[in-house]
């Protein structure tokens, strides 16, 4: 395209997101292109095609301030990459050391020989009491966000790091796998057909080891519209649907369900149709967390308690719940309005953390991504990305920093060592 040129441009809405972002947009507005006009998503006019599309309007070169922009109807001053409204800041956020090793993504089976039915389990238990150490509740996704208590409904076979022959050893579960999951495996590609098919494709060792000294961990479906972990038992196995939080501290589950990390969330991951993908590399590792205060402990439990209470009292998964948290037509339920408070209370307490005592949250309820949610306005909402994603970079530089001085460090002790 020719200098001040310009150029519109229909894609699916992913063009905003993730990977595809960061080739497509990211590179273009490197070269100079300016977004001058966007819609970030919408769902297609015809019928005959479910799919959300994103447009983009714009010119290669700069644009003086004069020129209208306008993101999803709305004069702004700058359009981002992503389709929005962007603030003083106008980077990606990079992966923090910090927290590393903390978020996974769980097991994936690659087999559904290896999910059993709980009376099947426990009638194997019965009939031979060592199954116990290979059979386990198995929480996915869908039962974390729809069961009042966030239990698993299916078990499934674990046998760890055993060998084929140790295996064999607990005659009722492999026999299973030997006739479901073996011949299925033979039919795939090469680099799963050569796996040990009695064991997960993917077992998570790293996960399975940052977890094993605690009795409960953060869990989040990794594809949901609520965006929301809980807290749950590690006498289990979480499928690849889930992300893994090796923390169990009140504070950082307050921090989580802040309205901040979800809208960190909703703006750094990808979306499915209306859902949110979240995506540990990109959300979590990236997220600069605050300081854990007594503020934040405090809510932390509150939500714990008092949610767990309406969920079990009114039989209620999270998403049900949060679908009339995040209701605005639902007035004059006591539950739903405890919780709300309960989230302005954990976001003020979050804010404060970060020592932000001049960031003034307004809550209400307010579209963003095409979603209605509990949520702060618009205008806090860009605000506080800015200052998280300030943050990031501040954090991204002090490691950075710090990795170049244990680099010289290193090397000076070689040199001197040569000499001695």
């Amino acid at each position: 395209m020719q200098a001040k040129g310009t150029l519109g441009l229909i894609a699916t809405n992913t063009v905003a997101q993730g990977d595809s972002r960061e080739v497509g947009l990211g590179a273009m507005v490197a070269d100079g292109f300016t977004i001058t006009r966007a819609i970030q998503s919408r769902s297609w006019p015809a019928a005959s095609a479910n799919l959300e599309y994103a447009a983009v309007w714009g010119t290669r070169g700069s644009v003086i301030d004069a020129v209208p922009r306008v993101a999803d109807d709305v004069d702004v001053r700058r359009i981002s990459t992503l389709l929005e409204p962007s603030g003083r800041v106008d980077s990606m956020p990079a992966r923090l050391a910090e927290n590393a090793g903390l978020a996974f993504i769980g097991c994936y089976v690659l087999g559904m020989g290896f999910v059993v039915d709980p009376e099947e389990a426990q009638e194997w238990i019965a009939a031979d009491a060592r199954n116990a150490e290979v059979l386990f509740p198995y929480l996915n996704g869908e039962d974390l966000n729809q069961r009042p208590d966030g239990s698993g409904s299916r078990w499934v076979i674990d046998f760890g790091g055993r060998s084929e022959e140790e295996a064999a050893g607990f005659p009722l579960p492999f026999r299973r796998l030997a006739e479901q999951v073996r011949p299925e495996r033979a039919r795939k590609p090469k680099a799963v057909s050569d796996a040990p098919w009695w064991l997960f494709l993917r077992s998570r060792p790293a996960m399975r080891e940052a977890i094993s000294g605690l009795s409960e961990v953060l869990v989040i479906a990794l594809v949901s519209k609520t965006v929301m972990p809980m807290r749950v038992s590690t006498g289990q196995v979480f499928s690849h649907m889930l992300g893994v939080f090796a923390i169990d501290d009140y504070g950082a589950q307050a921090v989580l369900s802040s309205t901040l990390h979800r809208t960190w969330a909703i703006t750094y991951g990808s979306t499915l149709e209306t859902r949110v993908r979240y995506t540990p590399s990109d959300v979590f590792e990236t997220f600069p967390l605050p300081a854990r205060t007594e503020r934040l402990a405090d809510a932390g439990k509150v939500l714990e308690r008092d949610r767990r209470e309406v969920m079990l009292r009114r039989n209620l998964g999270l998403t049900k719940l949060y679908n009339l948290v995040d209701d605005s037509t639902v007035q004059g339920d006591p539950d739903v309005a405890r919780l709300r408070d309960i989230h302005v209370e954990i976001d003020e307490a979050t804010a404060e953390a970060y020592g932000w005592d001049d960031l003034r949250l307004s809550h209400g309820f307010h579209s963003y991504r095409q979603v209605e949610r509990w949520s702060v306005s618009p205008t806090d909402r860009v605000e506080a990305l800015d200052r998280l994603l300030l943050e990031n970079q501040q954090r991204a530089t002090v490691e950075e920093q710090g990795s170049r001085d244990r680099t010289t460090t290193d090397f000076t002790s070689q040199v001197e060592t040569l000499f001695d």
